[in-house]
């Protein structure tokens, strides 16, 4: 079973895998359902949503409300590398905005954008509980400490393929 949803065939194979085991009984199933079906897909398509809220009998409304409502989940493709920029008190006072600015120039994006390659996802976030590091920002699950605008090319060319 697949979709051809804006011009993307989507295979909905691995959907009807996550959905087998809530069938039967779909109360409270939602949210782990989308846990894993845009662990499979990245994000969640229109598709995916379409199916995940007819098979579990849920209106689809209903399923675009909760995936709308928490930060979790997202509607459009990220990148294989999601970007953290800190702007907590420590690293706003010690140049967080010049790291953003330089992160946003140098891959031609802005904050909470995807570059069109989907290399990178720009995300700004509240604290990454690395004050002694400010300004600080973490890719993907490395954390780059007492950054300077001039750091920025290199580091994001380390994650190039």
């Amino acid at each position: 079973m697949s979709c051809n949803c804006t011009g993307k065939n989507i295979d909905l194979a691995p959907l009807m895998d996550i959905l087998t085991p809530y069938k039967q009984n779909p109360k409270g199933a939602l949210i782990p359902v989308l846990q894993h079906a845009q662990d499979v897909y990245g994000y969640l398509p229109q598709a995916v949503l379409e199916v995940i809220a007819s098979e579990l009998n849920i209106p689809v409304a209903e399923v675009f409300g909760v995936v709308t409502f928490y930060a979790q989940f997202h509607l459009t493709p990220r990148g294989k590398n999601i970007i953290r920029i800190c702007q907590g008190t420590a690293c706003h006072v010690r140049g967080a905005k010049t790291i953003l600015e330089a992160v946003c120039s140098h891959l031609g994006v802005k904050a909470g954008e995807t570059t069109p390659d989907l290399t990178f996802t720009i995300e700004t976030v509240a604290c990454l509980g690395a004050c002694g590091l400010a300004p600080v920002m973490m890719i993907n699950e490395n954390t780059h400490g007492r950054l300077t605008p001039a750091d920025i090319p290199g580091i994001l060319d380390s994650y190039l393929d």
